[in-house]
């Protein structure tokens, strides 16, 4: 999903169980219709179809409304295996349509209630979708993800400490100075072993995600250098990411069509570079521009 463009989505709510309202999946510019022939949807039996609108075409569908209003809606969307469903559904039109015509990707769920009211809202917008349309025309997206790469677990519970103390013993004589057995035995405490230890593994995850986070940026460095524009994503915690697996990048490029070796070579090189060894990288692409629509904050624009 990707944030909407101001004044694009529409998300009725209490609409009359017997009526339909109109899915609109994306804004396109010459796009053929025989392009979505056959596309499900978001609803069987209902054709995928373009609305005209001023100078360009909307891909939409008539959905019930009992199963789109806003809080069946919302219920749907809060089941995972539903919110996945519909996205799937979603971008299989967004990338039919994608593949025959300069295409803008509206976010999941913008409804209306009518064709009516579609075209009057999406022709208030035709401007701002004509120069969005122009900068992503001819360019794709590729996803980049860093993660630390798995390190060898630290031990320092009292288990770690035990062996850690374990050969350090000392034995005293009746002739040692009263100074050195002190020493001896604060040598031996146990309590200050596992403060020593865990101050250690502590100093050592620090040096570790310092240099994790030191290659991601060089990561995101060298892919600017190729990509027309970049953005930092929102990092996903440990339960999307599963357990262990930190992430210390979510990027997103966009990248002129024909350049896609130049990033795949890119990525391969910094793979195998000295300081990125403690980082795994995940390459996806490439998409229909989601993170690139609105164009607002790019963090960079070239």
């Amino acid at each position: 999903m990707t944030r909407p463009l101001p004044g694009a989505a529409v998300t009725p709510g209490g609409l009359p169980a017997t009526t339909t309202a109109t899915y609109v999946f994306a804004v396109c510019r010459g796009c053929d219709p025989a392009a979505l022939t056959g596309l499900a949807g978001q609803t069987a039996g209902a054709p995928v179809r373009l609305l005209r609108f001023g100078s360009l075409e909307a891909v939409v569908q008539d959905v019930p409304a009992e199963m789109f209003g806003e809080e069946a809606l919302r219920e749907r969307l809060a089941n995972r295996a539903e919110l996945e469903h519909c996205a799937r559904a979603h971008h299989a039109v967004v990338a039919a349509a994608a593949g025959r015509a300069p295409t803008l990707p509206l976010p999941l769920a913008t409804l209306y209630l009518s064709d009516e009211r579609a075209r009057a809202a999406l022709c208030e917008d035709e401007g701002r979708f004509r120069s969005v349309m122009g900068r992503i025309a001819g360019r794709v997206e590729w996803g980049v993800k860093v993660y630390a790469a798995p390190g060898r677990p630290e031990r320092t519970g009292p288990r770690a400490t035990a062996t850690a103390t374990a050969p350090t013993t000392t034995t005293l004589t009746a002739a040692a100075p009263p100074e050195t057995a002190s020493a001896a035995r604060t040598t031996t405490r146990p309590g200050h072993a596992y403060l020593d230890r865990a101050r250690g593994a502590r100093r050592a995850r620090e040096e570790r995600q310092e240099a994790g986070l030191n290659a991601a940026a060089s990561v995101d460095r060298a892919l600017r250098d190729i990509a027309v524009a970049g953005r930092r994503l929102r990092s996903h915690d440990t339960g999307v990411t599963g357990a262990g697996r930190v992430q210390l990048l979510n990027a997103a490029y966009l990248v002129d069509e024909g350049r896609e070796a130049d990033l795949t070579r890119a990525v391969e090189r910094l793979r195998t570079s000295p300081g990125c060894e403690r980082v795994e990288l995940e390459v996806t692409g490439p998409w229909v521009p989601y993170s690139f629509v609105d164009g607002g904050d790019l963090d960079a624009d070239q």
